[in-house]
């Protein structure tokens, strides 16, 4: 059964104040020794979080770094895949960022604050065998956890399938192949662009039911550009075409 929601744990400025900002933060753990704690005292009189000052958040955290702020919150809610494939708008075609197995939750909230900044309208992760959207992820995500519309699927396979069956190209990264994703025409329409893991890349029944598999191609050999990176550069060039309408490369 599909978990209900992520973010029930939140540490670090950015997502602590994007979760309060949300009105999603129950119980609030702020540092006495933090030189804006009356931010946060204020915050969280003003969105009914309870608040404990303390003279460490170190026992409470799941990060290495939580900058002096662990809070307990209301989970985000999960959509599912349907939901992300029918958000039709007649100005912003639906653009999915699709993450096969990630391993790293770093990569993982980069990725969502690249998708969110870049414009994409969903992130897609697997269930089972990936990072989850933990407290370091969301750290990572800087906030665009709040806002980034999550779709949880027990199949990477699948949902490629599913995104084809609702009229959306699907591509996925892969350094040797023979399309470059710059200037990728069919970008401006509906699309969803798959991601492999750390090393590993995409899998190979998610490869085989791809429409298309593209490179991001590189000035010198240096094997493959880091997940969160590609992502970060296939999101921007996603905007990119729908942006300037000159592209080179048709269906």
């Amino acid at each position: 059964m599909a978990p209900a929601g992520f973010g029930g744990r939140v540490e670090g400025v950015h997502a602590v104040k994007a979760a309060l900002s949300a009105g999603r933060v129950t119980q609030l753990y702020v540092e006495r020794g933090r030189r804006d704690v009356e931010v946060f005292v204020e915050a969280a009189r003003r969105t009914g979080a309870r608040l404990r000052l303390v003279d460490t958040v170190r026992g409470l955290a799941e990060t290495d770094s939580p900058q002096g702020l662990v809070a307990k919150a209301r989970p985000i809610r999960l959509r599912s895949l349907e939901q992300l494939l029918s958000a039709r708008d007649d100005q912003v075609p639906p653009a999915l960022l699709v993450l096969d197995h990630l391993q790293d939750p770093h990569n993982v909230g980069a990725m969502a604050r690249s998708a969110l900044a870049a414009g994409m309208t969903g992130m897609v992760v697997p269930r089972r065998r990936a990072a989850p959207l933990s407290a370091l992820a969301l750290k990572a995500a800087a906030g665009s956890l709040e806002r980034l519309p999550v779709a949880c699927v027990s199949s990477v396979a699948t949902a490629a399938q599913q995104a084809a069956g609702a009229g959306l190209w699907t591509v996925g990264l892969h350094p040797s192949a023979g399309v470059p994703l710059f200037g990728l025409s069919l970008l401006e329409e509906s699309v969803a662009v798959f991601v492999g893991a750390e090393g590993r890349g995409l899998g190979r029944l998610v490869g085989k039911r791809l429409d298309m598999l593209v490179s991001i191609p590189m000035a010198a050999e240096t094997g493959s550009l880091n997940a969160a990176v590609a992502a970060a550069l296939a999101c921007f060039e996603v905007r990119r075409v729908r942006r300037s309408g000159t592209n080179q490369v048709g269906r």
